[in-house]
């Protein structure tokens, strides 16, 4: 069966880094090829329209790769030309990906079996519109509960009237308060889950009709957990064991064996961990937190965890345990790493960084006839190409004053260029990859960018009408 073969349709500029490419894709992904070079110098300039006007494809293609910024609709391509039109990605290196992607779909990660609480901290403090502002937010970043922080020894006389507003809201709630009065209020309007039960209010808390977190009296005592666990035993109350996670120089390490220990003592109990003693109180970005937590929750079957976003550090907390906790039940059930799966939690850094190298950059040099920079990052430096020149180095301040006063760059130019280079400078300071006219990629926390050339389209196509 012959090899299917497919057109590749690009600009002047990113020809031979195209073909060079292709040699060593083609054979590895078994297909065979040829590439159009329409007359634009940079690809992702081009429109469905220009194709339609500028492309005349060769005989026996199978399908044509577009590049992935090319905006338009394809099907008025597919029927003109009688042959099916892709977008193919917006950086041509990633076109091993693209093909090697191709056979798989992506997992399923919509499914996860780890609860979380997300906490609003002293919400006593809070009007009952701050409450359901925050509960929503908690929400939509995938929180199951919303619980009630209490402030100890301050009563909350509207305890139940914040738990049937958020009740009425469609929100499930537990309150977080040893006081018997706040307790019993917010379980009378509608909490399901108490946190949190241990020698000094079992008592009272075993007539209570809604789930409790045991904990030990002390996070050592792990022989109080035993005796409170006995007591809601008996008494028929339904509770999920938290042994308590502690911070780091103060037992954390003796703590997390706490949980394998009550894992083994119970083996089929509900637990819960407390993860904000260690997101809150250690001072480093918390996404890598949350993921360890969620691989050590899977692995146990510790199916519930307590967090909030109290410290700028964990200030989206409940989004990145969202997402771990989903990647984790795949990594687990499936006996997969928990790699080259899903991206959204690589924010600082990025997942792989791509350079023309000095080759490339030489001849993309060599090759550029109009005004307009082209911003790279590379080896280490910032770079800066067109007709004029190839200008580069570290600071982007001295880079400016170089190039100004040679080449005059009005108003709009300047700011534009002020903005690629500060977007290059992080990411030549992160070691990001960088790509002009693109947003920098921050995982989950990515803003999309309208890039200067959709802009212009957009106000172009708004002068026509």
């Amino acid at each position: 069966m012959p090899a299917e073969r497919i057109l590749f349709v690009t600009g002047r500029l990113a020809e031979a880094s195209l073909r060079e490419l292709l040699v060593t894709l083609a054979p590895k992904m078994g297909f065979d090829y040829d590439v159009a070079v329409l007359g634009i110098s940079v690809a992702a300039l081009m429109s469905v329209d220009f194709v339609a006007r500028k492309l005349e494809p060769p005989s026996g293609v199978d399908r044509v790769l577009l590049p992935g910024w090319c905006g338009g609709d394809l099907e008025s391509l597919a029927q003109k030309f009688g042959t099916p039109f892709e977008r193919g990605p917006k950086d041509m290196f990633d076109l091993p990906e693209y093909f090697g992607g191709q056979a798989k779909s992506p997992p399923d990660l919509s499914r996860y079996d780890v609860e979380i609480l997300a906490e609003i901290n002293h919400a006593p403090r809070l009007s009952h519109q701050e409450l359901l502002a925050q509960a929503e937010k908690y929400r939509r970043d995938g929180a199951d509960i919303i619980d009630l922080g209490c402030i100890p020894d301050d009563f909350w006389p509207q305890v139940g009237a914040a738990t049937r507003m958020l009740r009425a809201e469609g929100f499930r709630v537990s309150i977080d308060s040893f006081d018997r009065r706040e307790v019993e209020q917010s379980v009378a309007a509608g909490a399901e889950l108490v946190l949190s039960c241990n020698s000094t209010n079992a008592d009272w808390l075993a007539a209570c009709d809604a789930e409790l977190v045991v904990i030990p009296d002390q996070p050592q005592d792990g022989e109080s957990l035993v005796r409170t666990t006995a007591l809601l035993a008996a008494a028929g109350r339904k509770f999920r064991i938290d042994p308590i996670l502690e911070p780091i120089g103060f037992g954390f390490a003796a703590s997390l064996a706490r949980y394998f220990e009550a894992r083994r003592r119970w083996p089929a109990a509900e637990m819960m961990m407390g993860i904000g003693n260690l997101t809150e109180l250690s001072e480093v970005d918390s996404a890598g937190l949350n993921f360890l937590f969620a691989a050590i929750c899977q692995e146990l079957g510790i199916r519930s965890v307590l967090t909030t976003e109290v410290v700028g550090w964990c200030r989206s907390a409940v989004k990145e345990f969202d997402l771990a906790r989903r990647l984790m039940r795949h990594a687990v059930t499936n006996h997969v790493l928990p790699k080259h799966v899903n991206s959204q939690l690589v924010m600082l850094r990025d997942v792989k960084v791509h350079e023309l190298g000095e080759v490339g950059l030489r001849r993309l040099a060599e090759q550029i006839r109009d005004a307009n920079f082209r911003v790279f990052v590379e080896r280490g430096e910032l770079h800066l190409i067109n007709r004029d020149g190839h200008w580069h180095g570290t600071d982007p301040f001295e880079l400016f004053n170089e190039i100004t006063r040679t080449t005059p760059i009005d108003s709009a130019h300047s700011f534009y260029l002020g903005y690629e280079l500060a977007k290059a400078t992080t990411a030549l300071t992160l070691g990001k990859q960088y790509r002009q006219d693109e947003a920098l990629q921050w995982g989950f926390l990515t803003i999309p960018e309208v890039s200067a050339h959709d802009r212009r389209r957009g106000q172009e196509s708004a002068g026509t009408r």
